[in-house]
């Protein structure tokens, strides 16, 4: 038996309420462009609006306009997504808590992930969303995932409780050694400012 190898996430589909509501929330506030809309295929009395969430992947959303906003937020037991996190700048997630306040949106403040900042809020349907901000930049041509990777071996080995940017660091460095070919034959860290 094979497995069936997935690439990465094609898109995300939500349950919402009336058009303009995600409209508002999604290209208004969050600033996807709202940039595709048909009818929902398998039903005719919704209509499926697809935002561009800026890697190339969907977000999307079938809407119709008999629904109305909940009263209680959307569930978070077994079976039930827990939250969406959205990728942000640093310069952008140090804005956040002040545009999210201009809004008069409630949310957490910033969260210290140790290899992220992270902050959570509603949206207009009571969904949790977060806004997560990577604290490194990983080397040319690998992923973020990668270096969560080699950080996660780091972190295990020196037996700490979660990822910090140590560990990054070092998994980083770890990770151009072994990717990055380079004449010298020994790459061990040097002392040139030893005097010796």
């Amino acid at each position: 038996m094979q497995k069936i190898q997935v690439q990465g996430v094609h898109h995300i589909t939500l349950v919402g309420a009336d058009r303009q509501t995600s409209i508002d929330f999604w290209e208004g506030l969050l600033g996807m462009p709202f940039v595709f809309e048909q009818p929902n295929l398998d039903n005719p009395k919704e209509s499926h609006l697809y935002f561009d969430p800026g890697d190339g992947r969907l977000i999307t959303i079938f809407t119709n306009e008999d629904r109305g906003r909940p009263a209680v937020s959307t569930p978070q037991e077994i079976g039930c997504v827990h939250h969406l996190a959205l990728s942000v700048s640093q310069a952008t997630f140090g804005q956040i808590v002040e545009r999210l306040d201009a809004h008069g949106v409630s949310h957490s403040g910033p969260k210290d992930r140790g290899f992220m900042d992270s902050i959570y809020f509603r949206d207009p349907l009571g969904f949790l969303v977060e806004l997560a901000s990577y604290r490194f930049e990983p080397p040319e041509g690998v992923p973020h995932a990668e270096v969560l990777l080699e950080a996660h071996k780091i972190r295990v080995a020196k037996g700490d409780y979660n990822i910090q940017p140590v560990h990054l660091a070092d998994a980083i460095e770890a990770l151009t050694l072994h990717r990055r070919r380079s004449l010298s034959d020994d790459r061990a860290p040097k002392a040139p400012f030893s005097g010796n």
